[in-house]
């Protein structure tokens, strides 16, 4: 037999495990709170800060670490890990927690708990944390010895980006933290959880199946959802719809997986997407779902969904396949890696591409494209909130976008493209306060990148004290206000369904004024209400080396539209234009490459490819 290798543990701290392995876990930057029952991991904190190991964010709210751990998590695609203590400081945190599981998104969690042997008593600042964020965690744990630390961490982080990312919560009583232990570092991917091995590839006879209905359809439709942006599959989306020339829809949380500039490109569906994608959706004979959950915002009334269409469903999450609508074809695997099996398939069974089969219906959609365009009033004498949106996307087209929720995050999705992971907005939970502090968390990870918060004024000021963690360590993020004195989006549904009986949502008898808190914070503040001025000022803002609020004046009652009304099929909406044409399609345009005639509205030649 060979001989026994010792193992030298060295004696740490159950904190100094915690830290360490951060570390290891390539954890760069922690966004978080102290408080008694978290000061061992905080002290601990201090010394790794001083080795130059980690980074610690201090905020102002705890609810600003965990939507600045979603953020920084969004924009890179890695983990987020912030901190809070024990009793308030981590229910404090439950909103963030919340917004990250209902939108996929990796985060790892660490709050404080009281000693061991004062658990259960209702001791000072005690909660239940655990058992108060099961609903919203793919997993948690409270961690009972320091020489579990190390498993706990390495699990923790697998659990949280593996399949279907999610956040997960590792509560710490105090006593844990100041234990010795014999400490045996775990490194990433070193572990064992036989639960938590997502299925990868999709099943090789659905693959097929999928493969031959894309042939056969004549008005297909991609709906693509946040899980193509954590795939990262947008390289295979692009191909799939330009081979088939299928026309490309998005959902909020899939902003960014194909380019909205793209001929093929209907824009965001639901309940304030395009004319064009809601018709779309309606009348599609074949239902592309990739890493979407048919949620009531983007089906409104699910039986009228997509009624005339069969489906194929691709998603890492069983659970969502089939859950609110039962697909023809269910594909279980990672997004990308089924992608590229799907497109391998069509190659082996030598499926071509074959424009004249969705000529008609790409046609159909530039016609609705032509009669139902995003309007961007200019009203006289004042702003309207979508032209400082568009203009604020012409001048940085390439920025990180944040967004807070209600109309103002609507228009943001309407009128500004976005690239892969750009897009950052509670889609899901809808919480208001999440754009500044989750601007806040993308130009920590991401210092050369422009970061944009687009928020309101009744959401702005959810969160405003993370201006203080702006002005602490210089965090450059811009954040524009789309100020209309109102909780904008509540003011429109108590228009349009309560008898415009306001209650509660006139925000604009308690404003504060902007600039001057900026001032208090040492921070650069603007208004701007003109629009004579509003390039110079937006260009003024970017030009700022440092954070800069920009509070914009704009139409206090202009409504988000299209607007799909409760109950309502996509179909039906709210606020269109009246129909420019019944016009004769555009000329087609000639391929410079092989000289054969395409339909106007296409980017690439179908006969040989070449871009037109």
């Amino acid at each position: 037999m060979p001989p026994a290798i010792a193992i030298h543990c060295k004696r740490r701290t159950g904190a100094y495990a915690l830290m360490d392995s951060l570390k290891r876990h390539g954890v760069t930057h922690i966004f978080g709170y102290p408080g008694g029952a978290i000061l061992p991991i905080y002290d601990e904190l201090y010394r790794a800060e001083a080795r130059g190991d980690l980074k610690h964010i201090l905020v102002r709210h705890e609810q600003g670490a965990s939507h600045a751990a979603d953020g920084y998590a969004r924009a890179t695609g890695r983990v987020g890990v912030c901190f809070g203590t024990s009793g308030p400081g981590a229910t404090n945190l439950v909103t963030g927690i919340a917004t990250a599981h209902m939108d996929s998104i990796p985060l790892v969690v660490v709050t404080g708990q009281v000693p061991r042997n004062a658990i259960g008593t209702d001791a000072f600042q005690e909660t239940d944390i655990f058992g108060i964020t099961l609903p919203l965690v793919k997993h948690s744990y409270v961690v009972r010895h320091a020489s579990d630390m190390a498993r706990i961490v390495a699990e923790a982080f697998h659990i949280s980006s593996s399949g279907r990312p999610g956040p997960v919560l590792i509560d710490v009583p105090k006593d844990v933290g100041i234990e010795e232990c014999d400490y045996i570092p775990v490194e990433p991917g070193h572990v064992n959880l036989p639960g938590f091995r997502p299925t990868v590839k999709g099943n090789s006879r659905q693959i097929a199946h999928a493969a031959r209905m894309l042939q056969a359809a004549a008005r297909p439709l991609l709906y693509v959802g946040g899980g193509a942006i954590a795939a990262g599959a947008h390289a295979e989306i692009v191909q799939l719809a330009e081979h088939f020339q299928i026309p490309v829809t998005t959902t909020l949380m899939g902003l960014g997986a194909f380019d909205e500039r793209h001929a093929l490109s209907v824009g965001m569906l639901g309940m304030h997407g395009t004319a064009y994608a809601n018709y779309a959706v309606s009348e599609c004979d074949l239902l592309v779902a990739i890493g979407a959950r048919f949620d009531d915002r983007v089906t409104s009334k699910l039986d009228e969904f997509a009624s005339r269409a069969k489906v194929i469903h691709i998603d890492i999450d069983p659970a969502e396949v089939g859950k609110n609508r039962a697909p023809e074809v269910p594909i279980v695997g990672d997004v990308r890696v089924c992608l590229q099996q799907l497109l391998a398939r069509i190659a082996d069974l030598g499926i071509d591409a074959d424009s004249s089969r969705t000529h008609a219906w790409c046609e159909r959609i530039s016609r609705w494209k032509r009669n139902y365009p995003l309007v961007v009033p200019h009203p006289d004498g004042k702003l309207s909130p979508q032209e400082v949106i568009v203009a604020i996307g012409q001048h940085a087209p390439n920025a990180f976008y944040t967004t807070d929720v209600g109309q103002h995050q609507m228009w943001a999705a309407q009128f500004i493209n976005y690239g892969p992971r750009r897009w950052i907005s509670s889609s899901g939970l809808g919480t208001m306060g999440f754009g500044l502090p989750a601007a806040m968390g993308v130009k920590v990870a991401l210092p050369d990148e422009q970061v944009i918060c687009i928020s309101g004024d009744a959401s702005f000021q959810m969160n405003l004290q993370e201006l203080g963690t702006l002005a602490q360590y210089g965090i450059a993020a811009k954040t524009v206000i789309i100020n209309n004195g109102w909780q904008g989006m509540v003011r429109q549904w108590q228009q349009t369904f309560f008898g415009e009986r306001y209650s509660a949502s006139n925000m604009q008898s308690g404003m504060p004024d902007f600039v001057k808190l900026c001032d208090a914070y040492g921070l650069k503040g603007m208004v701007v209400g003109d629009r004579a001025r509003l390039d110079d000022a937006i260009a003024e803002m970017l030009a700022h080396d440092g954070p800069v609020l920009l509070d914009a004046h704009v139409t206090r009652d202009e409504n988000c539209y299209p607007m799909v009304a409760p109950g309502k099929s996509n179909a039906q909406m709210l606020g269109l234009p009246e129909p420019q044409e019944s016009e004769s399609p555009p000329e087609p345009v000639v391929c410079s490459n092989c000289g054969m005639a395409n339909p106007a509205a296409h980017a690439f030649c179908f006969h040989c490819g070449t871009k037109l």
